[in-house]
């Protein structure tokens, strides 16, 4: 099951706290304190892990707590810490603060960590406020609390190239034949519907991440089909391959199409509609695709690529080209 968002409760271990004794013993007339510290609650540490794909492991148990650390002792034994509590995410997880809002901490690289939730310290013993003027103390500090917090966990899939269009534009197939990636396909609308990631490789020495991205549809960026839940999906990418259906079964335009996904781009903002963008018409195999590749160069006054992936016509020219962008692009920062 992928998961790409889901709320959880996280509280640290609070701590020990620190003891009251004296030393008695036979013999000892004046054993003095000997009470030990408290130890160190344990912390709640999200981590990126590679290998993690998901937040599914998060549906199921909402609520995460750490041990505290253990009370201090007599004969000046300190108290055990706890050890921190591990949650492993998937690189790109964005953790937010859910009851305020804002941002904790952008996971985007494997091993990137935050302490979620601080441990409380160590309550101090008595031993700690002997002194010359005050030789027997009966002072001693309570364990600090921990602090607790809820949190908001949103995937964000990290890919180089997002592939975008309507649904049935094609995107699924493509992905499949120019990768290792096994996405649902099927000649019907709404086929996929979470994210699929697929590593492209170009020739020995180059290669990249493609995301195939749920299909968009008009009104998305409000909330619309099921490409609202996934344009977040794509604002890590730096190159976008819009894809056009040249015979849509719905009977629609494909310029009109190609302009209403451009749209919804702009609308949903975040820098999308500025994203680094190649046009391409898909299912090359069908008559008059060609008429169809003339009229978007026309309507958007720039190169529109043309391809098949049933039959193999102009894939590389496609993903040489994405490649070429993609360099530049992170040429650029």
């Amino acid at each position: 099951m992928f998961v790409d968002r889901v709320t959880i409760e996280v509280e640290a271990g609070s701590g020990g706290d620190g003891c009251l004794s004296f030393r008695r013993e036979k013999y000892v007339p004046r054993g003095g304190p000997d009470g030990g510290d408290g130890g160190d609650g344990g912390n709640i540490v999200l981590v990126a892990r590679n290998g993690v794909d998901s937040l599914s492991a998060l549906v199921h148990r909402k609520h995460w707590r750490a041990e505290r650390g253990e009370n201090g002792r007599g004969c000046k034994c300190h108290g055990r810490s706890a050890e921190d509590l591990v949650i492993e995410l998937p690189p790109g997880t964005v953790v937010m603060d859910a009851d305020h809002g804002h941002v904790i901490k952008d996971l985007v690289a494997p091993g990137d960590r935050v302490i979620a939730a601080h441990a409380g310290k160590g309550g101090k013993g008595n031993t700690r406020f002997k002194s010359a003027t005050n030789q027997v103390p009966r002072e001693f500090t309570l364990g600090g609390e921990a602090e607790r917090r809820r949190l908001l966990l949103e995937l964000k899939v990290i890919a180089d190239v997002g592939l975008v269009g309507r649904p049935n534009a094609g995107k699924s197939t493509l992905l499949s034949r120019v990768s290792r990636a096994h996405p649902a396909i099927a000649d019907y609308p709404f086929t996929t519907k979470t994210p699929q990631l697929g590593i492209v490789q170009i020739d020995l020495d180059r290669s990249l991440v493609m995301a195939d991205i749920p299909g968009l549809i008009e009104g998305a960026h409000a909330g619309a089909g099921l490409g609202h839940e996934f344009l977040r999906h794509i604002e890590r990418t730096r190159v976008l391959i819009h894809l056009v259906e040249p015979q849509p079964v719905d009977g629609t335009d494909p310029v009109e199409n190609y302009q209403s996904i451009r749209r919804e781009l702009e609308q949903y903002g975040h820098g999308l509609a500025e994203r680094a963008e190649i046009v391409a018409v898909s299912k090359a195999e069908l008559p008059d695709t060609n008429q169809v590749q003339r009229r978007l160069a026309d309507a958007t006054g720039r190169d529109v690529l043309l391809f098949s992936s049933v039959t193999g016509q102009g894939l590389d020219r496609v993903l040489q080209t994405t490649y070429a962008v993609l360099q530049q692009s992170r040429q650029g920062g």
